[in-house]
């Protein structure tokens, strides 16, 4: 089975960067983006777009923008949490806000990360691809979900 990454991103701009950081990382993976909430719950849950797709083979890591259009990021981790079949999914909110209620509020939602992405494009880079080596090499996903 393919693992893909699953980055829920609105901004086609920083989608190209997170695409191009893992270019230069050498990630295998597959990057799927899906640019508002709704598609990524459609995407996750097998419905919608993606009602053909097995809800079992779930994505290697989810990186998950707080503010989306249609149904924002913390709506999008609370669905993930409270389904039994990804609630051991790795998410990391990757947002361009460091407000304290948005970071406390993610962890309480269940994030496994925050990472505020940097406004400048090398450490952009830099930062997507520490993400991608800790998450997708050096991490033991739990297994049996």
């Amino acid at each position: 089975m393919e693992k893909v990454i699953l980055l829920v991103e609105d901004n086609p701009d920083d989608a190209e960067l997170a695409r191009i950081a893992f270019d230069e990382a050498n990630v295998a993976n597959r990057l799927l983006v899906a640019k508002d909430g709704v598609e990524a719950l459609d995407y996750l849950f097998a419905r919608g777009a993606h009602a053909g797709r097995d809800p079992h083979n779930l994505p290697s890591i989810v990186l998950l923008d707080l503010n989306l259009p249609k149904v924002d990021g913390r709506e999008v981790l609370q669905a993930i949490r409270e389904n039994e079949i990804t609630r051991a999914l790795p998410v990391v909110v990757l947002t361009t806000s460091a407000e304290p209620l948005d970071v406390d509020t993610s962890y309480a939602l269940g994030v496994n990360s925050y990472i505020q992405k940097p406004v400048d494009f090398e450490q952009f880079v830099w930062a997507v691809k520490q993400v991608g080596l800790y998450w997708l090499v050096l991490n033991q996903p739990q297994h049996g979900g």
